[in-house]
């Protein structure tokens, strides 16, 4: 009777030493799964997969190491989990932010993606349909062999993202999207409550969003003269006449724009006529440049825009003379373009091309 006992307790004690030998409960040591994390910000939205990766290791995965069919943990030890920081569609299909449990149920076919409010388990022992927060269904690929199992952002756009699993030749993709205005937005408004809301600053860069997304342009407007009073600038005002044009009111749009160049440095006026040279506006940017040469001399962008101004009028003589002229009191960061500038034009090749 005590030696049955004694073999029962030996043989659960070497069982025990096997499976600790193979992987550690208690202790940090190394595993044969080891630990990765991936994470793909899409807007201003984080989305981290956090798993571990079992190796193929000459095995077959699919329909034996992994059965079809049956729940399974979508990587190793415990809970792969997928955590997003706002609100998102996955597959078209709404899903609120937070840390989910990812589980798959394999198939030759179609694989089911299901998310889980449970995301502290131990792979998919325990795991109840009831606690599903949402379940997608999607079409496995053929994929390069992959011996570790991978989690991949693929086909990575503005608003959208796809998260693709890929183990032994199998690829698994699920598309996550984000409405990036709206959560940007909100955002916007929580963090022009604190500090921001003092300097001309953040307002200036969230009508500055608005503007670029083309969306909610009376928002912009609104953020754009907060951003005024506070501070008036040529940056804020400049904005402003933009603002106003793509709300289609030319002829505010033109007094905020001269209200702006009324008050831009040497270097602002330069600038401004490179963008306008930019939209392939030349006579128009000339105009600016003759300006900035009327109001700041002695600047050195002035002659720099001197020297464009003659360029494209075919007088190289003079340009050559104005981008040497520059050349004389440009900062050393801005001096080997400038040489460059005056080797073009003393070839009578036109720095505006």
């Amino acid at each position: 009777m005590h030696k049955a006992r004694l073999i029962v307790l030996l043989s659960g004690f070497l069982s025990v030493a096997s499976f600790c030998r193979a992987q550690s409960i208690m202790l940090d040591l190394p595993r044969q799964s080891q630990h990765a994390i991936v994470t793909q910000r899409i807007g201003i939205t984080d989305i981290t997969v956090n798993y571990h990766r079992p190796l193929a290791h000459g095995r077959q995965v699919w329909g034996k190491l992994v059965p079809y069919g049956q729940v399974w943990r979508a990587g190793a030890n415990e809970n792969t989990t997928v955590t997003f920081t706002d609100p998102v569609t996955i597959e078209g299909q709404p899903l609120d932010k937070g840390t989910y449990g990812l589980h798959m149920i394999p198939g030759e076919n179609q694989w089911t993606v299901i998310f889980s409010k449970m995301s502290t388990a131990w792979g998919s022992f325990t795991y109840k349909q009831d606690e599903d927060a949402l379940r997608v269904t999607v079409k496995p690929q053929a994929a390069e062999f992959h011996d570790a199992l991978t989690y991949d952002f693929d086909d990575v756009k503005p608003d959208s993202a796809v998260v693709t699993l890929r183990w032994d030749k199998v690829a698994v993709p699920f598309k996550v999207a984000v409405n990036v205005n709206d959560i940007v937005a909100a955002s916007i408004q929580r963090q022009t409550r604190g500090l921001n809301q003092y300097f001309w600053e953040g307002w200036d860069e969230a009508a500055n969003y608005f503007l670029a997304a083309k969306t909610n342009l009376d928002e912009a407007l609104k953020d754009e003269d907060r951003s005024i009073q506070t501070e008036e600038r040529y940056d804020n005002l400049m904005n402003k006449s933009l603002i106003l044009a793509a709300m289609g009111r030319k002829d505010d749009a033109t007094t905020f724009r001269n209200k702006a160049l009324d008050q831009a440095s040497a270097l602002q006026l330069y600038f401004y006529g490179r963008q306008l040279q930019g939209e392939k506006k030349q006579e128009e940017a000339f105009a600016i440049f003759r300006s900035n040469a009327k109001k700041f001399p002695d600047f050195w962008t002035s002659h720099l825009g001197l020297a464009r101004v003659y360029s494209g009028q075919g007088d190289f003589d003079k340009a050559v003379k104005e981008a040497q002229t520059a050349l004389t009191t440009a900062p050393d960061s801005n001096k080997s373009n400038l040489e460059n500038y005056v080797k073009r034009l003393q070839s009578k090749d036109d720095i505006n091309r």
